[in-house]
């Protein structure tokens, strides 16, 4: 326990307060599936996007990269650990709310008798919470989610 709170004291400020929030979104956002529903939760996480707040200093891709490891990181330290959707969900209202446009991702597919589903976030076509390709074996629903927030033109 020492360790993991030195390990989280020796983080700059920003990645203390994405793993933070990351880490009170995830079962917040458990709590909303199982109450409202995919759509009810994905709305109301939409209401609080309206003023996304960049972050100064880094590039697109280094917050990417810092909130997608802030959010896996602390998905690793909830409990029950959470689901690819909540985790995705946390992602993308994360990127969102700095101003980084994503699209959420819903596939399934039948391995045998089993029927499974499976979410991730994209950018720019790019799946960003996924390692070794996982998704590919999902075929994705053609409706996309909302793209968030609508790219700047």
């Amino acid at each position: 326990m020492w360790e993991e709170l030195r390990r989280f004291n020796a983080l700059e400020r920003t990645a203390r307060g994405l793993f933070l929030r990351a880490s009170l979104l995830l079962p917040l956002t458990s709590l909303s599936l199982r109450w409202r529903g995919f759509r009810g939760t994905q709305a109301l996480l939409q209401k609080f996007l309206s003023s996304p707040r960049n972050l100064p200093g880094d590039s697109p891709q280094e917050r990417i990269a810092l909130t997608e490891r802030m959010v896996r990181a602390a998905s690793r330290r909830t409990w029950p650990r959470a689901t690819c959707l909540e985790e995705s969900l946390t992602l993308w209202w994360l990127l969102g709310r700095q101003g980084i446009g994503t699209e959420l991702k819903v596939g399934v597919r039948k391995e045998g008798e089993k029927f499974e589903a499976h979410a991730w976030v994209e950018h720019n076509g790019a799946a960003l919470n996924e390692p070794a390709a996982h998704h590919l074996h999902y075929a994705a629903f053609d409706a996309a989610f909302a793209a968030l927030p609508p790219e700047p033109r």
